[in-house]
């Protein structure tokens, strides 16, 4: 005659669904570990400050070079944070680029039908891959923005073009510019959750943050230029602007407005990536 069989340990509270519960804060730092174990997030942030405070320091050269052969109206409105508000012109396509790769690297190798067998809330997902990439930007972005300010006014200082972090505004210029770095990494991931494609999303991006802000120039008359103050680039790097120039939104309104459209590109992301595959 068979043993009996032992009795069944008893069930944990919750059932079996509390044993397969992930907390939110499990998958932060999943992705803070997936984030800095990545060799391309370490190359794609040096790129960008590369990029950002060499082109800051050549902007400072240009400037002045050529301050004295400016017109009247050039002269009144320079600002010594001028360089590195034309440097962010290029700058933020790389930092966007690191937001597109976040998420597209894991569609191209597979990873993540893992991840979401892992984490299947995609909502706390995708909200703890955005709070870690703007952790990280944010943090990089302030330390580049204040390395590209140091660096444009010991060239500026040359031509007393130079101005200091106590000047009106220019502190919350600077600190400004690491927010505005995040927010364009924050819309890029949005961006490359919606078409999960690298290439595809870079472009993307590039056409958003820097193509759109070239052809809003040459919009004509006072309707072309509401239009162009309202364009993402545009409104974004109004925080650069120490005091409030007659082409720009008010600084902090410019941000607010980028803020809101990283949001709805969140928004439709998130929209999206609830109802698809993987």
């Amino acid at each position: 005659m068979a043993a009996p069989a032992p009795p069944a340990p008893p069930a944990p509270p919750g059932g079996a669904r509390a044993d397969r519960r992930v907390r939110f804060g499990h998958v932060l730092s999943a992705e803070w570990t997936k984030i800095r174990t990545v060799k391309s997030t370490f190359w794609t942030l040096l790129a960008g400050a590369v990029v950002l405070i060499g082109f800051s320091a050549l902007w400072a050269l240009a400037f002045s070079a050529s301050f004295d052969d400016m017109s009247e109206h050039d002269r009144a409105t320079f600002t010594p944070m001028l360089p590195t508000q034309v440097a962010f012109y290029f700058g933020m396509v790389v930092f966007g680029a690191l937001g597109v790769l976040v998420i597209t690297s894991e569609h191209a190798t597979g990873m993540i039908r893992t991840a979401l067998t892992a984490v299947p809330r995609r909502a706390h997902y995708l909200a703890a891959k955005t709070a870690v990439l703007g952790a990280v930007v944010l943090l990089v972005g302030i330390a580049v923005s204040f390395a590209c300010f140091f660096v444009s006014q010991g060239i500026l200082a040359s031509k007393d073009l130079d101005g200091s972090l106590g000047d009106p505004g220019m502190a919350r210029s600077v600190v400004g510019g690491g927010v505005y770095l995040a927010l364009i990494a924050v819309l890029a991931l949005g961006v490359g959750t919606l078409l999960r494609h690298t290439a595809g999303s870079v472009v993307a991006v590039f056409v958003l943050m820097f193509v759109l802000g070239i052809v809003g120039g040459f919009l004509p008359g006072a309707w072309g230029e509401k239009v162009n103050k309202v364009l993402p680039s545009n409104a974004g790097n109004a925080i650069l602007s120490p005091v409030r120039r007659s082409d720009q939104l008010a600084p902090w309104t410019g941000l607010g407005l980028f803020a809101l459209y990283t949001l709805a590109v969140l928004a439709a992301a998130l929209a999206l990536f609830e109802r698809r595959d993987a």
